[in-house]
């Protein structure tokens, strides 16, 4: 008589998660080499490039501090700028929270700063009732450790390219800002809108001194966010 197959071992929880963000990882692979190689454009140092990934580990915001930082900025701007444009990660965070199971706050505050756009998408839509705080561990770390080797993988190969190859990657950086917003533009009127209108009061700003470096960037996102969204209805945000 022949024995009953051995009933297949549940994987652990944070190896599900490791699993789950494998995708994550190489594709975080590109965006953070690419972020590297312009960190070294902009004048930051190795380590200074890699704390950012490891402090904030946030893709746009990133690239929106080089921008600053190459335009003399200062850090208070740059950290309000940063937090305007992550503050979904509030109401992503919270969503999370209602399908996370009990577990202690300073575990929930690991996994909740290793949140991005793509971790919360792969974790909102898993059909546990309840996801576990080492899927959520594993899953966050394998995009976070992606994210942070490969910046600094960037910094080391930008170091070896000639001069006038690591001085033209500046140009980059906008070809990056404009690579991110055309695939959202393609499927909203509003985004175009919203884009052509924060440039506008941005250029505007420019001009007066006071508000010609942050505060100019702050205001131009804050104001024409709420007033797109003021005057845009939903019948006229998509282009269809």
């Amino acid at each position: 008589m022949l024995p009953f197959p051995a009933e297949e071992k549940e994987s652990h929880p944070f190896l599900t998660g490791v699993q789950a963000g494998l995708s994550i990882a190489i594709g975080y692979l590109p965006v953070a080499f690419t972020y590297g190689l312009l960190a070294k454009s902009s004048g930051l140092s190795l380590v200074e490039t890699v704390g950012m990934s490891m402090i904030v580990f946030a893709g746009a915001s990133q690239y929106i501090a080089l921008s600053m930082i190459g335009a003399g900025t200062g850090a208070f701007e740059i950290i309000i700028t940063a937090f305007i444009m992550n503050i979904r990660h509030l109401l992503m965070s919270a969503s999370l929270n209602e399908r996370m199971s009990e577990d202690a706050k300073w575990i929930k505050a690991v996994y909740g700063f290793l949140i991005t756009d793509e971790t919360f998408s792969v974790a909102a839509t898993r059909t546990e009732k309840k996801l576990r705080s080492a899927f959520m561990l594993g899953l966050g770390l394998i995009a976070y450790g992606s994210w942070v080797i490969n910046s600094g993988v960037g910094f080391l190969i930008g170091s070896g390219l000639p001069e006038t190859v690591q001085n033209g990657m500046a140009v980059a950086l906008y070809a990056m800002f404009i690579g991110l917003l055309v695939p959202s533009a393609k499927k909203s009127r509003k985004v175009i809108a919203l884009a052509g209108t924060a440039a506008f009061l941005n250029s505007l700003f420019s001009l007066y001194d006071p508000l010609s470096g942050g505060w100019g960037i702050i205001l131009s996102t804050l104001l024409s966010a709420a007033a797109i969204e003021f005057f845009m209805t939903e019948e006229n945000v998509y282009g269809e």
